[in-house]
């Protein structure tokens, strides 16, 4: 059986009920429709629900169109939202400067439902294509896991999240040992499949669904956990250690064990204004140096 797709939500603003029917018959089915009759409320609905289209209509009582998309073009949470404005207006002017606002296009009044229609499905259609163009760029083509890109993405909105709530962040960078040795035994065909198990066992390992593994390069892997203390982070690690362990990929010239294993390095910190997250990552990597030194397939904690 297919899975269907989830049904793309759409946000309409207008300060008139018959607008909103009209452009409400010209939306497909198969979308989820919000309505918002002044700009206070139309924020109120972009910032809770992010539609995945906003239909806008110029002239509103109180703040008008131009304005809203003003402020949900400065949010990050918002900026990427397409939007459509609706007018009676039909001078150059006001569309060059919706337009120079982040707007994608103008729809005219009186409404035309079928050519409205078919500008809604095409920007929607649109929107699904950049949505996926994007998921696909922050993933590991080989492993089909997060990667590097995401990585940094992820860590300075989590750095920023966890420094505004003061809760603590934990980093894991992880290695697996002798990865080189086992490439020229087993070919690099082989040491892909390797890549991608592990990568696969390392991910099955994380029960939070705000716990993320991630690709950093090579044969190097990052566990990004918020809102998790260091010794909850070194645990986690722990078993994740261990999960590979247990799949007992074959390592003939390895000479920490007989299967494929990994070294971690574990950091946590509450974020403040005096660091950054490259910070963090850093003091992983110091800590991953050490468990290798100290002679790998261990966990060691930044000191």
């Amino acid at each position: 059986m297919t899975e269907s797709l989830p049904k793309s939500q759409l946000l309409i603003v207008d300060d008139h009920p018959e607008n909103i029917l009209l452009l409400m018959e010209s939306v497909d089915e198969d979308c989820a429709v919000l309505v918002a009759k002044d700009g206070e409320k139309a924020l109120e609905q972009a910032f809770r629900h992010r539609p995945d289209l906003i239909l806008l209509d110029v002239m509103m009582p109180g703040m008008d169109g131009f304005e809203v998309c003003s402020i949900l073009k400065a949010d990050e949470r918002t900026k990427q939202i397409p939007i459509i404005f609706i007018t009676a207006m039909r001078d150059a002017d006001a569309e060059e400067k919706g337009l120079k606002l982040g707007a994608i296009d103008f729809i005219r009044k009186p409404i035309n439902p079928g050519v409205t229609q078919v500008r809604i499905r095409n920007h929607l259609n649109l929107q699904r294509k950049t949505g996926l163009l994007e998921a696909l760029s922050l993933l590991d083509g080989l492993t089909e896991i997060h990667n590097r890109r995401w990585l940094d993405e992820a860590l300075t909105r989590e750095w920023m999240r966890a420094r505004r709530s003061g809760s603590p962040l934990s980093l894991a960078i992880l290695d697996i040992d002798h990865f080189k040795d086992y490439n020229d035994t087993y070919g690099h065909a082989q040491g892909d499949q390797c890549l991608i198990r592990v990568a696969r066992r390392l991910r099955a390992g994380l029960k939070r669904h705000s716990d993320r593994v991630a690709r950093y390069g090579g044969e190097e892997f990052v566990i990004l956990a918020p809102d998790t203390p260091e010794d909850a982070a070194f645990h986690l690690v722990e078993t994740l250690v261990e999960a590979v362990a247990g799949l007992g990929i074959p390592h003939e010239t390895s000479p920490v064990a007989d299967c494929v294993t990994i070294s971690a390095g574990v950091a946590s910190t509450v974020p403040n204004e005096h660091e950054c997250g490259i910070d963090l990552l850093k003091r992983a990597d110091a800590a991953l140096y050490q468990a290798k030194s100290a002679g790998r397939h261990r966990v060691l904690r930044s000191s």
